[in-house]
């Protein structure tokens, strides 16, 4: 099962905030050990709220699931070198610095090649390892804004808007997860590792597949059409007497029995309205006419008489709604994770196999350092030297009581 298709697998974790966690997180949902590397004070996550779970944010719990904790000052005497040391018995590192951080430190992917050349190093940045914007800094929404993907997003006249839930920096998690794990195929022949560059700019334009291509292929600015889509027609949110639907009935019949539904039979062979491209062209004129006979009802109503229509449509549900969607419950795509200080933790879980994978053994996201002592045993320091590191202050050793971690060797 999915749960423990990683279990072989021993992940270093430098990553921070969103997209580098996510990819770490979901090889821990899998079974991966992801030893999370974290400054004395803690990664950005942690701080960045409302809402907050205890001392940490919301944001850094639901990003973090399942990984130890291990506490970490690179700029203190011997931790590069205990870094190394752990990097030396691991199959995947996954950092998210800028560009040439983890070379000045000593542990950029060319250094650690010659003391670990099966290593798959993932590097996940804003806009990629060389060219001209390398060196900048960038979160979710500067990409969503310099990618273009801000420029299709709302509608005609309002000011600009982005996705709030942060697309770009989840899609390029999952992104870096699928070259992590195709190059773990690979290297299961040759042996051999290999540095991966995953940027957030890049998975931006991913995310662009359809609407990109088009530009590409007509030149056509795409115009700022709200819930519409570009390609198809009607294919959109309409308002009825008390809330929103979302409908796609431009294929398959659809349309017609669309009109059937309204009561409007006439609009079926109407030329303005007789195919997907020419509903598109006029789309302002159907929707001003369709619009206006959904509003007479509910949505209810219109629900149950599209669905019996076999009209592809939904409720444009709230956070509320979709905590009593049945599906939701059915999939048991919301994972509760038992915290031992903080209670129950509840987010939404892995999205394959989701029934058997978000009801098993997960972990809470690591308390700072949670897990550093136990860590570093398993890699086979001795007591000893982990008592003249954190006398050092290059580990930290305060946080929590050590778990119990297989050996690595």
């Amino acid at each position: 099962m999915l749960r423990h298709a990683l279990n072989n697998l021993t992940v270093i974790d430098f990553t921070h905030v969103g997209a580098g966690p996510t990819c770490t997180m979901l090889m821990a949902d899998m079974g991966a050990r992801v030893i999370k590397v974290e400054p004395p004070g803690g990664e950005l996550g942690r701080k960045l709220g409302p809402a907050w779970i205890g001392q940490d944010s919301a944001l850094f719990h639901g990003f973090n699931r399942n990984k130890l904790g291990l506490s970490l000052d690179m700029k203190a005497d011997g931790a590069v070198d205990l870094a190394r040391r752990l990097v030396g018995k691991a199959d995947v590192l996954v950092e998210s610095m800028r560009p040439g951080v983890m070379q000045r430190l000593g542990l950029g992917y060319e250094a650690l090649k010659e003391l670990n050349p099966r290593l798959i190093y993932c590097s996940i940045s804003a806009y990629g390892q060389e060219g001209p914007y390398a060196d900048r800094a960038g979160v979710d929404g500067i990409m969503q804004a310099d990618s273009g993907l801000m420029s299709i997003i709302g509608s005609e006249g309002a000011e600009p808007a982005k996705v709030q839930a942060p697309v770009v920096d989840v899609f390029t998690g999952y992104v870096a997860v699928m070259g992590i794990l195709a190059q773990l195929h690979k290297a299961q022949a040759t042996g051999l590792g290999a540095h991966l560059d995953v940027n957030l700019f890049g998975a931006s334009i991913a995310l662009q597949q359809v609407s990109l291509t088009n530009y590409l292929t007509d030149r056509e600015v795409p115009e700022k059409i709200g819930s519409a889509a570009p390609y198809s027609a009607p294919n959109e949110a309409f308002e009825t007497a008390d809330g929103w639907l979302m409908l796609a009935a431009y294929n398959g019949g659809r349309w017609e029995r669309l009109c059937d539904v309204l009561g409007l039979p006439e609009l079926a062979s109407d030329p303005r309205f007789a195919t997907s491209s020419k509903r598109v062209a006029n789309r302002r004129m159907m929707r001003e006419i369709l619009g206006a006979r959904f509003r007479t009802e509910s949505r209810d109503h219109w629900l149950s008489a599209l669905l019996e229509a076999d009209i592809l449509c939904a409720p444009v549900a709230t956070y509320d709604d979709l905590l009593r969607h049945p599906q939701l419950q059915a999939n048991g795509m919301i994972m509760t994770l038992d915290h031992p200080e903080l209670g129950q933790i509840r987010m939404p879980g892995f999205p394959i196999n989701s029934r058997d994978m978000n009801g098993k053994d997960h972990q809470p996201a690591p308390e700072l350092g949670a897990d550093t002592r136990s860590i570093l045993a398993s890699f086979g320091f001795e007591e000893s030297e982990i008592d003249a590191l954190v006398k050092k202050g290059a580990v930290g050793d305060r946080w929590a009581e050590p778990k119990s971690v297989a050996a690595v060797g």
